[in-house]
């Protein structure tokens, strides 16, 4: 594994892992070491942005699909995975070593470093994220939409909220602007803020670009009072415009294909992007192992991902419509909730929980 990064830091905020990705983070053993980084929900909420009123909803039952749902910090995440890793193939990490290209013939995999080095391989997958050089080689650039929107980002220690806010809970408030959505991480110590609002004046996609308080603030301020105290406890909210893609009609060509972001950026709404990531992992493992020929094996792996990933990808885009909404209207609020998100959450998630990659057909 070849890493621009000069080490490996902790990075990013929260993450979501679904039954979805827990399967696979479960077959390859990390059932354990997740459960020590991890902060299972003991409920959920949904909460009117104006008046704060609550909807509660059961914590998320993951028994009748037999896996679990984790809330992580992306950097505990990121840890754990790379200590697993160095635990089965030592030195297989190689940090500060940003790829510039690559070239393929019928026998193998050259992979360009900006260092000169030449490193050969019997195929190279391409996980370099949303701005991946792997896609642009092979793909082009594609095209991208800015949606209107963007997210703030924060995680504060959960002691610097009132004692009132520090439950366990998912909780996502929902506004005719946005919505915001807290989650405790590292078992309760640290609560998770993501936000995303709707404006037109920032189009940096980005997860490290820093905001102010006073400017995160300011685009919620007619909310209720439980978030003006939430965004007043962080000390560096960070922003990005969210970005919307079309998905890919293919991810390999010959040797070479792609994986997470780089193969399936979506936007953060149906909390999928991580998930999605592990599912293309396991699935593109499987199928070179199921084959000695590595460009049917990708072709395989392509066959198998493209439904899944587009609808994924298409209804998250399709989700952001729902941010602007009627609950300017408090009388009007519960149909709202029970119409938009009791029925059609249930079945969109259900589809997407439901999913096991480590049998889907390849």
């Amino acid at each position: 594994m070849y890493e621009q990064a000069p080490e490996l830091h902790e990075l990013g905020a929260g993450v979501t892992i679904t039954p979805n990705g827990s399967r696979v983070l479960t077959e390859l053993g990390l059932r354990p070491a997740i459960e020590r980084i991890a902060s299972p929900p003991t409920s959920r909420a949904m909460r009117l942005f104006s008046t704060g009123q609550t909807w509660q909803l059961p914590a998320t039952d993951t028994s009748a699909i037999g896996a679990p749902f984790w809330l992580v910090h992306r950097g505990d995440l990121h840890q754990t995975l790379a200590k697993a890793l160095e635990q089965r193939a030592p030195g297989a990490i190689h940090v500060g070593t940003r790829c510039v290209g690559f070239d393929q013939d019928a026998g193998g995999v050259t992979l360009l470093l900006e260092s000169g080095e030449r490193l050969y391989a019997d195929a190279l997958i391409g996980a370099d994220g949303v701005h991946s050089r792997i896609r642009a080689d092979l793909f082009g650039e594609g095209s991208a939409t800015f949606t209107g929107f963007m997210a703030w980002r924060a995680v504060v220690p959960i002691e610097r909220v009132p004692v009132r806010l520090r439950q366990q809970t998912f909780t996502a408030w929902m506004g005719p602007s946005g919505q915001i959505v807290t989650y405790p991480l590292r078992g309760g110590t640290l609560l998770n803020i993501a936000a995303t609002v709707r404006r037109d004046d920032w189009l940096i996609e980005s997860w490290s670009e820093a905001g102010t308080v006073q400017e995160c603030r300011g685009d919620f301020a007619n909310w209720h009072e439980d978030v003006l105290e939430i965004i007043d406890a962080i000390d560096i909210p960070y922003k990005w415009a969210l970005i919307g893609r079309p998905p890919l009609q293919h991810c390999s060509a010959g040797r070479v294909t792609l994986l997470g972001d780089a193969f399936d950026p979506t936007l953060p709404i149906l909390g999928q992007g991580a998930n999605m990531a592990i599912e293309d992992s396991i699935i593109v493992a499987r199928c070179l192992e199921a084959s000695s020929d590595i460009a049917e094996a990708l072709r395989r792996y392509e066959t198998a991902r493209l439904d899944r990933t587009s609808r994924i990808v298409r209804g998250s885009y399709e989700r952001m419509a729902r941010i602007s909404n009627e609950l300017t209207d408090p009388d009007r609020a519960q149909a709202y909730m029970e119409r938009q998100f009791a029925s059609a959450s249930a079945e969109t998630y259900a589809w997407i929980h439901g999913y096991d990659p480590i049998i889907a057909p390849i």
